[in-house]
C-alpha cells in the first residue's frame, strides 16, 4: 500500500539513497498492522499490504512538503528504523503496551551504527543528533491529540485500507492542510476549512476504534504470548525481533509446537466477550493504549471545540471501558 504520490508529486532525489539502505529496506517486511493482518478476523482479512517502509516514506514526504527541511524529513524517514517485527506486539511482550514507546528504543544506535547511513548524513551536512529523534520537530511529531505527519500518514493510509474513506477523499483532505499554530505557539498541521477538519477527525476516530477493538487487542496479546514462548524455547532469539517478519515466521514454522501455535493464531476469526472468564482456557482481560486526534482548522480551532457531535463521540471513546474478558476462536 503506497500513497506517497498524494503526499508529494515526486520523491526528492536526496531521499532515494537513504531508502536503499538496509535499516530502511528491512521495514518493507515489517507491517503496520502489528500482526493482525495474519489473522482471519473479517476486520483484518484481505487488507492491502502496508509496511513500516511505506509509512516511513509517507511521513518523510509529508514533512518535506510542509517544511522543506532535510533534517526534519530524514528524522521522519528514520523514526521507525528500530521497529521490531510485528511492531507494537513487542510492547505487549515487554509490558509497555499502554505507552507503546519501547519500540523506539535503539533508533539512535541503529543510525549511529550504520556506516552507509553516516556517509549520507555527512554528505548532507547532518549528524546523528539531527535525525535520530523526530519528537523534536513538531510537524513530524507532537503530543496527542494534535495532528502530526506521523499520525496523519497512518490515519489516511489505514482509513483507506479499512474502507472508511476513498483514496480521492484522502487526497482532498490532505490538500486542505496548512501549517498552523497550536495553543502552545508551536507549528502544527491544520486544515484550512473546518469541514475538512471535522471529516478527518471522525475518520481518525473510526480508525482509533479499530486500534483498540477486541480483535486487535486479542491478536496482539495472543501473538505477544506466542513470541515470548518462542524466545523462551530458543526458537527465536531477541535479535531476531529486529529481522523481518518472513524470517521470524520461517523460524516459528521450523518447530512443531510453534508452527501449531502460529496456525492457531492465523485461524483466529471470532471473539467472545464476558464480564467474567468462563471455564474454557484462553480468556484474557487486555488493556490497550487509546489513540485519538483532535485537529485544528484555521477557521474554527479544534474540532472538539466547535462540534458537539464530535466532542461527544470523542469523549465516549475515551471513556469506553476495556475491563472485559475476551477469548478468541
Amino acid at each position: 500500500m503506497n500513497h506517497w504520490t498524494i503526499y508529494h508529486g515526486e520523491k526528492p532525489a536526496f531521499l532515494e539513497d537513504y531508502l536503499a539502505l538496509p535499516p530502511l529496506a528491512r521495514l518493507r517486511d515489517v507491517g503496520m498492522n502489528c500482526g493482525c493482518e495474519y489473522t482471519s478476523f473479517t476486520r483484518f482479512r484481505g487488507l492491502a499490504p502496508y509496511s513500516r517502509y511505506d509509512h516511513s516514506l509517507g511521513v518523510a514526504l509529508i514533512v518535506w512538503r510542509f517544511t522543506g527541511d532535510r533534517a526534519q524529513a530524514l528524522a521522519g524517514l528514520l523514526h521507525d528504523v528500530a521497529t521490531p517485527v510485528f511492531a507494537h506486539v513487542v510492547d505487549f511482550m515487554r509490558g509497555d503496551h499502554l505507552r507503546q514507546e519501547a519500540t523506539e528504543d535503539g533508533t539512535e544506535a541503529i543510525i549511529a551504527g550504520s556506516a552507509e547511513l553516516q556517509a549520507l548524513l555527512r554528505r548532507d551536512g547532518l549528524t546523528t543528533a539531527d535525525v535520530c529523534d523526530y519528537h523534536r520537530y513538531p510537524i513530524a511529531d507532537n503530543d496527542s491529540p494534535r495532528l502530526s505527519a506521523d499520525r496523519l500518514e497512518y490515519t489516511l493510509s489505514n482509513a483507506v485500507n479499512y474502507g472508511f474513506c476513498a483514496l480521492d477523499e484522502a487526497a482532498r483532505l490532505y490538500g486542505d492542510l496548512r501549517v498552523g499554530t497550536g495553543e502552545d505557539g508551536r507549528p502544527e498541521l491544520a486544515f484550512a476549512r473546518a469541514e475538512c477538519a471535522e471529516r478527518f477527525a471522525n475518520v481518525a476516530l473510526e480508525c482509533a476504534k479499530v486500534y483498540v477493538s477486541d480483535e486487535d487487542r486479542l491478536s496482539m496479546q495472543y501473538l505477544a504470548e506466542l513470541m515470548k514462548a518462542a524466545v523462551e524455547r530458543g526458537i527465536i532469539a531477541e535479535e531476531d525481533l529486529y529481522a523481518t517478519e518472513p524470517e521470524v515466521i520461517a523460524k516459528l514454522m521450523s518447530d512443531q509446537a510453534m508452527a501449531s501455535a502460529w496456525r492457531d493464531y492465523r485461524a483466529l476469526s471470532r471473539v467472545m466477550r464476558a464480564e467474567a472468564p468462563g471455564p474454557e482456557p484462553g480468556w484474557r482481560r487486555i488493556f490497550a493504549k487509546k489513540r485519538c486526534i483532535d485537529p485544528l482548522s484555521l477557521e474554527g480551532g479544534r474540532v472538539s471545540g466547535r462540534s458537539t457531535g464530535f466532542r461527544e463521540r470523542l469523549n465516549a471513546f475515551r471513556g469506553a471501558s476495556q475491563d472485559v474478558w475476551i477469548r478468541g476462536e
